[in-house]
């Protein structure tokens, strides 16, 4: 409810009507089958535009599910490694690495320790480093190696931005 008299009208199509009392801006806006809506509360004389209300929120809506759908979603893969792994799987799984970043997508690398294999923990970094190396061309990384979590290594790696 616009409190306030006068108040600087605005028509639909955006032109100036001037400055007019609230009741006859609000006839004004009943004769079109429109609202008057109040643009500027912060303005003397405050501004009010006609317009269709119903019209003017759906678009907005419209516009906001629009913007949602073009964010981009990161996807992040995870491959797990063993800290004994063979050459074999590793550059099976390496493979693998380099398609999900080829793709666009992060790749969360573990590395799982079961029983033994926690004694040597460095076994875990030399597969990381090993891994960084081979993909330096490919990636930057995104969470690097850490300390270990539980029974896991982990990092974060994501394809190079590509450059506009």
């Amino acid at each position: 409810m616009i409190r306030l008299s006068p108040v600087r009208l605005v028509d639909a199509d955006g032109s100036q009507v001037g400055i007019v009392p609230v009741e006859e801006a609000l006839a004004l806006a009943r004769t079109r089958g429109l609202d008057l809506v109040e643009v500027a509360p912060t303005a003397r004389p405050i501004v009010c535009k006609i317009m269709d209300w119903g019209k003017y929120r759906y678009e907005q809506e419209k516009k906001a599910r629009v913007a949602r759908r073009k964010e981009h979603q990161i996807e992040v893969k995870e491959i797990k490694f063993r800290p004994g792994v063979a050459d074999h799987d590793f550059q099976t799984k390496l493979g693998l690495v380099r398609k999900f970043l080829e793709q666009g997508k992060h790749v969360k690398v573990t590395i799982m320790f079961r029983r033994r294999e926690m004694r040597r923990p460095e076994n875990g970094y030399e597969v990381m480093e090993r891994i960084k190396q081979e993909l330096a061309d490919l990636v930057r990384l995104e969470r690097d190696v850490g300390a270990l979590e539980g029974r896991d290594l982990t990092m974060v790696l994501a394809p190079h931005r590509k450059s506009a």
